[in-house]
């Protein structure tokens, strides 16, 4: 089957549940449902990796070691791009070749999203002019100083307006499977759902 390749991007001080959520997500998902399925590949409708600049160990928040599967020059194309948050995504609103990555990214990926204060970074390099979006509660005023054609939505737990947001950490969980729902149908998301143990909110506005 053709998979989809999913691109997470990590980088210090990133928030853990911003990555690991969406990674847990897209990795489990499955289009033949049940646990026998979980155990291989053959029905993954996503390949998923994690991407950061280097190929060096990435310090996430709570000194979380990860090393990251691809850099900047060598990952394969993406498919879906997620931008995380957390305290580290502050410093990559300077970080003119991340921010480079991720628009050249976005010219070829089927969809850009970003995690919690991910959407500051996809914001910073000028993706969400003059689209609805959210991000964490405490960083809305934030979106709203970095561009002032964001329509932002305070309320959503994630919005689709070309480009997908989230609100903040646990959020990009949901986000996540309404991707794999529109991908892979409604089925699949509430068995990945099931498999995980875990309580779907659809709420895309």
């Amino acid at each position: 089957m053709d998979k989809s390749s999913v691109g997470i991007l990590i980088f210090d001080d990133v928030e853990v549940l911003d990555f690991a959520g969406p990674f847990e997500v897209f990795s489990r998902a499955r289009t033949v449902p049940g646990l026998e399925s979980r155990w291989d590949e053959d029905s993954a409708p996503f390949v998923v990796f994690t991407v950061a600049k280097t190929k060096n160990a990435i310090s996430a928040v709570g000194n979380l070691q990860v090393l990251p599967d691809y850099d900047f020059d060598d990952a394969p194309a993406i498919d879906i791009l997620v931008v995380p948050g957390g305290v580290g995504a502050r410093a990559l609103l300077e970080d003119t070749q991340t921010l480079d990555w991720i628009k050249k990214v976005h010219t070829t990926s089927a969809l850009t999203s970003s995690v919690c204060t991910g959407s500051l970074v996809l914001a910073q390099s000028g993706l969400l002019a003059n689209r609805r979006a959210t991000s964490h509660w405490g960083a809305l005023d934030g979106l709203a100083k970095i561009d002032d054609t964001i329509d932002v939505d305070r309320e959503a737990r994630f919005v689709n307006d070309s480009i997908m947001t989230s609100a903040g950490v646990s959020a990009g969980i949901d986000m996540s499977f309404h991707i794999v729902e529109q991908r892979c149908g409604r089925d699949v998301a509430d068995d990945t759902a099931r498999f995980m143990d875990y309580p779907l909110v659809r709420d895309s506005l």
